[in-house]
């Protein structure tokens, strides 16, 4: 089924409908793919230690930059592409359709009336550990540069932040749904929050 939001161009569908014979495999908490598993975390991680030992590894600065970008291009494209739709059912794009209009597409992989059966939990939880995990470091950096008035490794940093936190929106955009649906969940978590503060009682839905 297509939703299409309106107001920013954007479509959330269900993923591969030519697939759905997976979905006859169980959901298992061991690792069904992995090789996908570890290049999900291998340029990522690789990225942040070549930044955090690049005065150790080698003394020129545009060395250590070109490798650092090389591996977030790298992690940029496996995730978005590669690890996202095997790992999680979950995959985003941009089109341009005939009039010349931009359209973001959200995409998510129906679940059969037997719940979750092509996501492995393994996989699921070492999908989303490295992609929230990782842009959150290059946030720390980024504000670690900025006051350290390291501004030659600031626009590094950046390079992660942006590119990271691109493929993070996306994915949540495909878990979520629609820019109102993440908004509305993040107000209600918000409000949740506040009232158990204040009153000492969770709110229910």
């Amino acid at each position: 089924m297509l939703q299409q939001d309106s107001n920013d161009d954007t479509e959330d569908v269900s993923l591969f409908d030519a697939e759905e014979e997976t979905t006859n495999r169980p959901r298992k908490a061991k690792i069904r793919h992995p090789v996908v598993s570890f290049f999900h975390l291998f340029c990522r991680v690789s990225a942040i230690i070549v930044y955090l030992l690049c005065e150790l590894l080698s003394s020129s600065f545009i060395t250590c930059m070109v490798t650092i970008i090389l591996l977030l291009s790298c992690d940029f494209w496996a995730v978005k592409n590669v690890t996202g739709r095997l790992m999680v059912g979950l995959r985003w794009w941009n089109h341009i359709d005939e009039d010349g209009k931009s359209h973001w597409v959200f995409e998510s992989r129906k679940e059969s009336s037997q719940e979750n059966k092509t996501v492995s939990e393994a996989e699921s939880r070492i999908f989303w550990l490295g992609l929230i995990a990782c842009p959150v470091l290059w946030v720390i950096f980024a504000f670690s540069a900025l006051f350290s008035f390291r501004v030659k490794w600031l626009a590094v940093v950046i390079v992660g932040v942006v590119l990271q936190g691109a493929n993070l929106y996306g994915y949540i955009r495909c878990k979520v749904g629609s820019r109102k649906n993440l908004t509305s969940m993040a107000t209600s978590y918000f409000g949740k929050q506040f009232l158990r503060q204040n009153t000492g009682v969770d709110q229910t839905s």
